[in-house]
This record gives structure tokens, sequence and C-alpha cells, in this order.
């Protein structure tokens, strides 16, 4: 099996915590030159000290939440060259809370960080992809894509849109040795989570704890999943392996989705 990444340069989403950055250091440790990206430069830099070897790795710092941000800061990199042959979709969630009482406002802002983000770095990156022709984008989403989750109503809309958008992307640039594929974390040990169940707990004055063991109690494997499992997903469809598997949903959930 050819898991070498080795002269491949990987783009990662969100890489200073959590998922993105447990991808990241399972790509660099698959040979590929990593640049991570978040807004924050403070975290960039002590996020990229933890890559393998140091030195062969950088940074980008974008703002999701202005997509603009994002494509000039983008533009700007690749403006001597350089060629991403893989892009990692990953964005911090929107809040929690029933669709009800979701304001307008809270659907545009996920829309923006979210599927015009994604898209925006995906044609930024999509000519140098074809030009060498080997292309790998994984679009980090949610086990919502196939079965919404309660309480988080403008999550599930967004994030369905963008696994919608993925798959078009994927009948499209096949054919150029470019895939594109989703992987659906379930709950998983990351900042998020533990401030969905945090915020869950102040509304209804459930302990942390009680709630940890009533989410536990719907995975089969019966436990939350660290991020590296996930990022092991991640960095397998970004492989030479993996060129013949596209606009697939891959959940890593323990078995708790309840549909194929």
């Amino acid at each position: 099996m050819n898991l070498d990444l080795t002269g491949k340069h990987a783009l990662v989403c969100g890489s200073t915590q959590g998922i993105g950055k447990a991808a990241a250091v399972e790509l660099a440790l698959l040979g590929a030159n990593v640049t991570l990206v978040a807004r924050n430069e403070d975290k960039l830099k002590a996020a990229i000290g933890d890559l393998e070897p140091i030195g062969k790795h950088d940074y980008i710092v974008a703002d999701f939440s202005n997509p603009e941000s994002v494509r000039s800061s983008l533009q700007k990199y690749l403006s001597n060259g350089k060629t991403i042959h893989i892009l990692v979709n990953n964005t911090g969630g929107p809040p929690g809370g029933p669709i009800t009482d979701a304001k307008t406002d809270e659907f545009v802002n996920a829309f923006s960080s979210h599927l015009l983000c994604n898209h925006i770095l995906a044609q930024a990156v999509l000519p140098g992809m074809k030009a060498a022709g080997y292309g790998r984008i994984v679009n980090v989403i949610s086990t919502s894509v196939k079965q919404p989750l309660k309480g988080l109503g403008v999550s599930n809309t967004i994030r369905a849109a963008v696994g919608n958008w993925a798959k078009t992307l994927s009948l499209e640039v096949a054919k150029d040795g470019i895939t594109v594929n989703n992987v659906l974390p379930g709950a998983t040990a990351t900042q998020r989570l533990s401030g969905l169940i945090e915020a869950k707990s102040t509304k209804t004055g459930n302990s942390v704890a009680h709630l940890e063991q009533e989410m536990i109690s719907e995975i089969p494997a019966g436990r939350f999943a660290n991020p590296e499992e996930v990022a092991a997903a991640i960095a397998f469809l970004c492989t030479p392996s993996a060129a013949y598997i596209n606009g697939i949903n891959v959940p890593v959930d323990g078995g708790r989705t309840g549909n194929l």
C-alpha cells in the first residue's frame, strides 16, 4: 500500500488544535510538506513546532469569518508558484441550539465560513492540482450529513450544503486525477465537543459527566473518538492508495450513525 506523501504539499485548515492539528501531524509523518491555516498566529507558531521535521512546514494566517481575507491570504501565498496537492477543509462548527431559535444571520455566517471558504480554497488550488495530475480535497464535516443531530440546527443545515457541494465538485475534477471526499467525525474529544456539552449543561442543569455518559451510551464503541483516529481517515484519503475513492462520505463515529 502506497501511503507515501513525500514531495506533496498539504494545506490544512483549522490546524492549531483538535482534528485539524492531528491531521496536519499525520500528513507530516507520511512525508508531506504542511501549511497550517488558522486565524491566531501565536497558536500557529506553537502548532508548527509539533510537526516533524522542524523547518519543513509553514503557515498562513486567515480568518474564516471573512472569506475575502481567506482569498487574499491564499493568493498571496500561491503567488510565488507553489503547488498545493492536498487540501483539508476544516472549520469550527456553528454554535449549538434548536433550529427554531436560529437567527438568519447565523445561517449566513456559517454558510460563509464553511461553504464559501471551502469553495474559495478549492478554486485557488485546483489549477496546481490539475497541472500536477494529483489532487486530494478532504472536507471535515459531520455525521449530520447522514443523520441530523439534535440541538445543532444551523450546523445540520450548513454541513449538508457542504456535503452536496463536495459531491458535485468530485464529479467535475475526477478526470484530472483529483478526488474530493468528506470525513464525518462523530463525537470526538475536542474543545468543540467540550464546549457543546458545557453549554448544554448550563442550559439544562445536568452535570457535564451525566451528559457525556448520555452521549457515550449512544455510541456502540462505548467512548468518544480521539482526534488522531479521525486524522488517520483524513490522511489515508490523501494518499496515492486512495486514488479511486471519490465523492464519498466516511463516518468516523464508532458506529453511532443509524444508517449506511
